[in-house]
């Protein structure tokens, strides 16, 4: 397999910043190179600290270094961009956070490419070409590269675990076969692949079974929750409805009460204002007659008082008498009355009904039910007080007083025992 793209020694003049050729090439006191622009860019993000930090090897500067061309550099950078070697490709990249690095590379390492199970390392492009090219090398197991190489490492013995024991159920090397696991059901680690590689195509086509199966499942599901809120959004707009028609009917019974009271009203007052009225006018005539006798009683002429007493003394009865007939003041208390009577059935009533409705309400049964229960506990949230109804129980039948207990009636225990004697 032929190498592509920059060769290994150019990549010494390629910007660690950047990961490109280095442009107006500048050297720093440590002896790291960098593109002018790049170290000017870092180094004027670290200004507020006041102490200035090579990007590689971290080593710190104060004051801030002068920066000047490096002549020589810039010379063999024209020489390289002559010979038309270009920036190193993506998977020769510099290994960053979370990347597995080349173990052979030294100094920055750059992202590795593959792993080696034989020689439990990681190499990058450069460093791996030697398992394309070398014959012995050619049959070791490459893997993607990955940190987890050390899991293969017995902690006992630090040999490669080839091996897996049966016994204990466990990866061990050639060493631990010959000690601790001496005598167990021992095969190689390939072998029980192999075994298990059955065992997984068995596993994956249960789990893809269930998968479908759960989808279906899913599925029902979707279609049950869009007809749940369906029947509960038309539930709630019909609920609405009746409820709006309930208020309605109330309001205008409220109405007829007010109307009829205010008419009553006007009409009871009408005629109270009429009598009143009346009387008025009879104390008025009463004044005037006791008037006129108190000017006769003064009088010295005996014939004149004689003449006129009669008629003055003569009174008229009463047409009114309105004194019995009166209604107290709690005439109208008669109605609030009835109206706090009627609250208090409604109240009865809704309490009742409200039972059954959220009964109702929390009794709708979706797809997948609840388990049967098994506690105490669980069989208690189902509990509830029964009454019986004395009207259907059986004339040999009693009931307790609160109506939640039978028992037999002295007689019918008679009978009872006459019957089992025989």
């Amino acid at each position: 397999m032929a190498q592509r793209g920059i060769q290994p020694d150019s990549a010494k003049f390629c910007c660690s910043i950047c990961l490109d050729l280095l442009k107006d090439p500048v050297t720093i006191p440590c002896g790291h190179s960098y593109c002018m622009s790049c170290i000017k860019d870092c180094w004027d993000g670290e200004e507020h600290k006041e102490i200035y930090s090579c990007p590689q090897c971290r080593q710190t500067f104060t004051p801030r270094p002068v920066l000047g061309k490096s002549t020589i550099l810039a010379e063999l950078l024209e020489e390289i961009k002559k010979t038309g070697l270009q920036t190193a490709p993506p998977d020769l990249c510099y290994a960053g956070p979370g990347d597995v690095a080349c173990d052979f590379c030294s100094g920055r390492k750059l992202k590795a490419l593959k792993s080696c199970l034989v020689c439990l390392a990681s190499y990058c492009e450069h460093h791996l070409q030697p398992h394309y090219d070398i014959a012995p090398l050619k049959k070791h197991k490459l893997v993607e590269a990955t940190v987890k190489l050390q899991e293969n490492i017995c902690s006992n013995h630090d040999e490669v675990m080839k091996i897996f024991c049966r016994t204990d159920q466990q990866c061990i090397c050639y060493l631990c076969s010959m000690d601790e696991h001496k005598g167990h059901d021992t095969v190689s680690a390939a072998a029980e692949r192999k075994e298990r590689q059955k065992e997984l195509g068995v596993s994956r086509q249960k789990i893809q079974q269930r998968i479908q199966d759960t989808e279906k499942d899913v599925k029902v599901l979707q279609q049950e929750v869009e007809e749940i809120n369906r029947s509960a959004d038309k539930a709630v707009e019909d609920s609405e409805e009746i409820f709006t028609e309930l208020i309605t009917l109330i309001e205008k019974r409220r109405s007829d009460v007010k109307q009829q009271i205010r008419s009553q009203q006007k009409e009871e007052v009408s005629r109270a204002e009429e009598v009143q009225e009346k009387l008025k006018q009879e104390i008025a005539e009463l004044r005037r007659k006791d008037a006129e006798l108190e000017q006769l009683s003064h009088t010295e002429d005996h014939i004149h008082f004689l003449q006129n007493y009669p008629s003055l003394s003569c009174l008229s009865e009463s047409t009114d008498s309105p004194s019995a007939n009166i209604r107290p003041l709690s005439y109208f208390e008669d109605v609030t009355a009835a109206v706090s009577e009627l609250r208090e059935k409604l109240q009865d009533l809704l309490s009742e009904e409200w039972s059954k409705i959220s009964l109702t309400v929390t009794g709708v049964d979706v797809l997948l039910s609840q388990p049967e229960p098994k506690t105490r506990a669980e069989f208690l949230q189902y509990s509830c007080h029964i009454t019986l109804d004395p009207n259907t129980t059986h004339r040999q039948l009693s009931l307790s007083e609160e109506n939640r207990k039978c028992f037999f009636c002295s007689h019918s225990r008679k009978s009872i025992n006459q019957l089992k004697r025989i």
